[in-house]
């Protein structure tokens, strides 16, 4: 176990500066980088110093000198702690991250709760109840989330709070609250908010998974172990979460593993754009979108991090779950 341990970390290692180095090649391949919007900008205005502060801003950023040298620089100082500094906020990337790291967790976490706390228990009703008019609900509400995008859902549930209820939801505070320290009544404020990406997610989210997991209880309760259960005298829902659920949930480990940590980070960026929302995933697309290649690119090796982190938990998690997987 250890040496498989380690042999995936290093393995992840490799990976981590590969996925570095190729997303830095690719955030650089657009021609021209922040400074020539900047200058644009500039120009625009009509500022007549402007070509002078771009070379400053260029010599200090480092983007005057040979790509390889910008890449090793940026690297190394990832390792130290030093991330860079980014180009539209001019500010070290590591205080941007840290501003909005503690309110995407909490968003990501609180989500994550609710979309699994319905997924499972809704899948293992559906298939235990399979063809009834509860599992046909089920269905077609699984069927709408995973038609309907989070974006458009995230439209409609914000007309609806400010139209209908004459709510404003958008953000995760009330303006009062937006720069005031933590206190209880902040806290409260909070939850009044978090209610619409929860509802979003639950609906988005929760859609897959519960087809999954009907579909995979399913083929387990018609396996011949769970007959053998039942044939014990065992009672059915020690059958049904005992040995169905335990054997069935292994691809939601799976997806555990692979979207659940990079999603504590990343998040859906498209819903947190729309809603106004202070995580990371919003600020990722703007450095994207703007060049702001340290910011940018940190972002994309953290999000390689934890995804290569979650398979790795997720591995283990379903090599103690199930006797029948052998890491070898």
């Amino acid at each position: 176990m250890v040496n498989y341990i380690l042999r995936r970390l290093g393995y992840a290692v490799i990976l981590t500066v590969l996925v570095s180095f190729v997303g830095f090649v690719i955030i650089k391949l657009p021609p021209g980088d922040f400074l020539t919007q900047k200058l644009e900008q500039l120009r625009a205005r009509g500022d007549r110093s402007a070509e002078a502060q771009i070379e400053t801003l260029r010599a200090k950023y480092g983007l005057d000198k040979p790509f390889m040298e910008q890449y090793t620089t940026w690297a190394v100082g990832f390792l130290k702690g030093d991330f860079g500094e980014s180009f539209a906020y001019e500010r070290p990337v590591r205080d941007l991250l840290g501003e909005r790291l503690w309110l995407t967790v909490i968003l990501s976490v609180a989500t994550l709760i609710v979309v699994w706390a319905l997924a499972i228990p809704l899948g293992v009703y559906s298939a235990v109840r399979q063809y009834s008019l509860g599992d046909q609900i089920i269905s077609t509400i699984s069927f709408i989330g995973l038609g309907m995008p989070g974006f458009l859902l995230a439209l409609l549930i914000l007309y609806f709070a400010i139209v209908v209820l004459n709510q404003d939801v958008l953000g995760l505070f009330s303006p009062q609250y937006q720069d005031a320290p933590w206190s209880f009544e902040k806290f409260v404020d909070l939850l009044k908010h978090l209610w619409v990406p929860a509802i979003i997610s639950a609906v988005t989210g929760a859609g897959g998974l519960i087809r999954i997991m009907r579909g995979n209880l399913l083929d387990t309760l018609g396996q011949p172990f769970i007959e053998a259960a039942r044939a014990r005298g065992l009672k059915n829902r020690d059958v049904i979460w005992k040995h169905g659920v335990r054997m069935a949930i292994n691809p939601l480990i799976v997806i555990l593993g692979s979207e659940a940590l990079p999603g504590i980070i990343g998040g859906n960026a498209l819903v947190s754009i729309v809603l106004n929302l202070p995580t990371i995933g919003p600020l990722f697309v703007q450095a994207l979108r703007q060049l702001d290649m340290y910011l940018a690119g940190t972002c994309l090796v953290m999000f390689t991090i934890l995804l290569m982190l979650g398979n790795l938990l997720s591995d283990l998690m379903l090599a103690w779950l199930d006797p029948r997987i052998r890491l070898e």
